[in-house]
């Protein structure tokens, strides 16, 4: 079966693929987005505090009439108005009509103030009250996971971090350091090469894969960031891409694919900005 669920290690379930609200803006467009996403085969919504669509994304699931437990909900404290967590996580469920969320990060290390212990300790606090099942981090490297499991009772199910085949190499220590430590990766912008970098070293490797398997160059690079063991966590607008995204699950890479994909990454390397 296509996607599925992994064990995090707060015992509970996430579904390998999300519909992320990032770029989906605000009003009309990202109720329809994440009711479209729904209807086609997603059942995992990545939100934010920072995207300022909590809202919308709590009406979509409210007019789907899914019910709670048919949804994996996923947003992330941002800081936005300098709100504290406790404050932000109940603001962040009552914006999304829900009593708790499955999954709440940190959505970047800058924002542990006034350090990484202290936001951890109120990020554990929120997942004791029962507002949040599993607790994560966002764009935590490996020094800021290190600084936090020290002292961390409760563990990151998650890190949700850049991935794509130009940023593997450098971003491999923290998959490696988050495998050795049993925090699962989610991946986010896996589709940059071909949205954003298109006519690099990956283009050739691609686009031969994608012809053998029948399959288009986005689905090869979700079925590559699967194979990485990570949860994608994508979006479009489009109907047709959202179902192509879910087929990309069917697609197992040959170890001879991925090696090639990873060649041609490293070679196209991006550069930290």
């Amino acid at each position: 079966m296509p996607w599925e669920s992994i064990k995090l290690n707060s015992g509970y379930y996430i579904p390998s693929i999300g519909f992320g609200t990032w770029k989906t803006g605000n009003g009309q467009g990202p109720i329809d987005q994440v009711k479209q996403a729904l209807g086609n085969g997603f059942t995992h919504i990545d939100t934010a505090q920072a995207y300022k669509n909590e809202k919308e994304t709590g009406d979509a699931l409210k007019e789907t009439g899914l019910s709670r437990s048919d949804v994996y909900v996923t947003t992330k404290y941002s800081g936005t108005n300098g709100l504290d967590i406790q404050t932000s996580i109940k603001n962040s469920l009552n914006s999304l009509g829900i009593s708790d969320v499955d999954l709440y990060l940190v959505h970047s290390p800058r924002l542990a103030v006034p350090d990484i212990p202290t936001c951890w300790a109120q990020m554990e606090k929120v997942n004791e009250d029962g507002l949040a099942k599993s607790i994560g981090i966002s764009n935590f490297g490996v020094q800021h996971m290190e600084t936090l499991l020290a002292s961390a009772k409760v563990k990151p199910a998650v890190n949700q971090i850049l991935l794509h085949p130009y940023v593997y190499r450098r971003q491999k220590p923290i998959l490696e350091y988050a495998a050795k430590n049993g925090i699962i990766i989610e991946a986010y912008s896996a589709l940059i090469p071909i949205t954003q970098l298109p006519g690099g070293p990956l283009d050739k490797p691609l686009n031969e894969i994608a012809a053998k398997f029948g399959a288009t160059t986005e689905q090869i690079l979700m079925a590559w960031t699967k194979a990485k063991g990570a949860v994608v966590v994508t979006s479009s607008s489009k109907k047709a891409r959202l179902q192509g995204y879910i087929e990309a699950g069917d697609i197992t890479l040959s170890p001879e694919d991925i090696a090639a994909i990873d060649a041609a990454g490293a070679l196209g390397e991006e550069k930290p900005v």
